[in-house]
């Protein structure tokens, strides 16, 4: 979908900070027992150490494994929408066990049972969370941003 460095770098900026605010909320709320107002708010204390962390992960590692192992099912010249959604995927499947391993670290009483249970825990939230809220959002957000960008690439002959 990002046809340049600089939109890249946009899109996986706002992906990380939905994307980790919406899991911070999750497991404030497990840890709290359940969803208020405070909820929200206490997530802010960890965003601004994980947003980076995250961003960084993606941006320069995970976001070209994930790509390389979704090419491994489907071509280029597959339906973009399953691309997207397959790199989507694969994304998921690294960040979750290696932010879960990162948060039990910072946050918790690191055990190797502690990460698997947060990884446990964390797994079916981010998944559902990327592919029906935070992926769609985000993506809409950034074709907002980019329209005129994105409409150049999409009528430009090369």
């Amino acid at each position: 979908m990002p046809k340049t460095k600089f939109q890249d770098i946009v899109l996986t900026a706002i992906m990380a900070i939905v994307m980790v605010y919406g899991m911070i909320v999750y497991n404030v709320a497990l840890n709290t027992g359940g969803v208020t107002g405070k909820t929200f708010l206490l997530a802010f204390h960890e965003l601004y150490i994980m947003a980076p962390i995250a961003f960084i992960l993606e941006f320069f590692i995970v976001g070209k494994i994930a790509r390389k192992l979704a090419f491994t099912v489907l071509t280029p010249k597959d339906n973009p929408h399953f691309i997207t959604y397959a790199i989507s995927i694969c994304i998921c499947c690294i960040m979750c066990p290696t932010m879960s391993l990162i948060a039990t670290f910072l946050f918790k009483t690191p055990s190797f049972g502690t990460w698997i249970q947060t990884w446990a825990m964390n797994f079916p939230m981010a998944i559902c969370y990327q592919m029906f809220y935070c992926g769609p959002f985000v993506r809409l957000i950034f074709r907002i941003i980019f329209r005129k960008q994105l409409e150049f690439h999409k009528n430009f002959r090369y």
